[in-house]
């Protein structure tokens, strides 16, 4: 299980990152793209996820998957329950979404810091 801490430390770590509280939700943004937004309870976690490719993640993983509601559907985004997922899980499902939103110059050198030893 993860919580909003979880995501919190792992997120600001992600350069271009910033924190808001937007109607009692916390979300995580790279300029004013929202990348990841946690439900008014915490319980889930929205993120970003190529359309062409979220019916096939949800129909795998049901249990832990969710489509976006249907005001959503029209951006590249999927849900994850919060109880199902672990910190290690949810770290690649952040930095994906947060790769999906920065220039690729950001993107580049973030992954060159990361592979350093």
């Amino acid at each position: 299980m993860i919580t909003v801490d979880d995501v919190r430390r792992f997120a600001l770590t992600l350069p271009r990152t910033s924190e808001h509280l937007i109607r009692d939700r916390v979300k995580f943004r790279v300029g004013r793209i929202v990348y990841v937004a946690f439900s008014r309870d915490e319980t889930v976690m929205g993120f970003g996820f190529p359309k062409e490719e979220r019916a096939a993640l949800v129909a795998a993983e049901p249990e832990k998957f969710l489509m976006p509601r249907e005001s959503d559907l029209r951006y590249h985004w999927v849900e994850v329950r919060t109880s199902a997922v672990d910190e290690g899980e949810m770290r690649e499902l952040v930095l994906e979404a947060w790769r999906m939103c920065v220039p690729k110059k950001v993107r580049l050198e973030q992954q060159r810091q990361a592979a350093r030893p």
